[in-house]
């Protein structure tokens, strides 16, 4: 295992456990504690963990793995989601949405449950949501030109701004790395907000599909404010007070 792929698998069991002892991390990817020790000391550097007195805690503010690394995390939960939100859809809608692990889920409930003979248009910059449903015949694929991000699939960029300037979305559906009161809605990478940001701007309805392991989270780089937002669909573990805050706000909060 390369120092890459164990700091990858450290901030996964981080995300999963919260806390981390050198010992727990050092039996679960098979290395001495010595290299756990120095592999905490530079995530801490990068700021990507907090080191505590023996191991370490998860950040504050989300990091950005692979969405190979995600794919697994809260699954159940984002099937949920993903069934609530392709609820939202009317025959022959034309829906918006961004990479992610959340966003791919919406995308496949979509396709198995819309009516062949009507179909529907998705207009996407998520390389892997293109490729899984081109083989869907009464699904129509825009995909947008740009630079590909290999964290999430994603491609950003002027060329993926160009063809999203052109077209007009009935409803879009947002992934977001965070989710906050206050903040609004956040990525990791700037690029990936610029372009989000854009798509949202040209849906007449925004829904937000994020676990709750997004909530009250704020990631590097704002996609928009609350009030672009008119729904978070969301796990139904999101406890009341963080529902009622959306609420407050103006978003419509459904608990799937």
């Amino acid at each position: 295992m390369s120092r890459y792929e164990r700091w990858n698998a450290i901030l996964e069991l981080l995300s999963q456990e919260g806390r981390l002892s050198v010992e727990q991390a050092a039996e679960a990817l098979v290395v001495s504690t010595a290299t756990i020790r120095r592999d905490f000391d530079q995530l801490a550097q990068q700021q990507m963990l907090m080191r505590t007195r023996g191991g370490a805690v998860a950040q504050s503010v989300s990091y950005d793995l692979p969405l190979r690394y995600k794919t697994a995390r809260h699954a159940g939960e984002k099937q949920r989601i993903a069934e609530a939100a392709a609820g939202l859809v009317t025959p022959g809608a034309i829906v918006g949405m961004n990479g992610g692990t959340t966003t791919s889920e919406v995308a496949r409930a979509l396709a198995t449950r819309a009516d062949p003979e009507i179909g529907f248009t998705i207009v996407t910059n998520a390389l892997n949501i293109a490729a899984e449903l081109t083989v869907r015949r009464h699904v129509k694929i825009v995909l947008t030109g740009g630079v590909a991000r290999p964290q999430s699939y994603e491609l950003i960029g002027p060329l993926a701004s160009g063809v999203l300037e052109q077209v007009t979305l009935d409803i879009a559906f947002l992934g977001v790395d965070g989710i906050d009161a206050e903040a609004g809605a956040s990525a990791h990478h700037e690029g990936e907000a610029s372009v989000n940001n854009l798509l949202i701007s040209r849906a007449a309805q925004v829904v937000v599909v994020a676990d709750t392991s997004k909530i009250g989270r704020r990631a590097f780089a704002r996609i928009c404010p609350l009030g672009a937002i008119g729904t978070l669909i969301t796990g139904e573990g999101l406890p009341d007070e963080d529902a009622a805050r959306f609420a407050d706000a103006g978003v419509k909060v459904i608990r799937a």
